[in-house]
């Protein structure tokens, strides 16, 4: 019994090492998190954005073929008339 309270009577009451709180930059991880958080989310967006073009262009262009090409099954344009189209429309979705 003796031991127990001279073992208890040597331990601390308090720990120095959060004396005066965490300190200034407490602050930085929740300012690091909320950068890396918003940067993620800017990159998906624009990524998102620059994709979702990409698709509309190339599905306006697919349309367009497609009206060439019933023109052309009709017999309203002929083969040079619908090639040169063809190759317009093409090289507008390339760019």
């Amino acid at each position: 019994m003796n031991t127990l309270l001279t073992t208890a009577a040597s331990l601390p009451i308090h720990d120095d090492r959060w004396h005066g709180g965490p300190g200034p930059w407490f602050i930085l991880f929740p300012i690091f998190w909320f950068i890396v958080i918003a940067a993620f989310i800017t990159m998906a967006r624009f990524g998102g954005m620059r994709r979702w073009r990409r698709f509309q262009a190339a599905e306006g262009s697919r349309a367009g073929e497609a009206k060439l090409a019933e023109r052309f099954a009709a017999g309203e344009i002929d083969e040079q008339e619908y090639e040169a189209r063809r190759a317009v429309l093409r090289r507008g979705q390339q760019s």
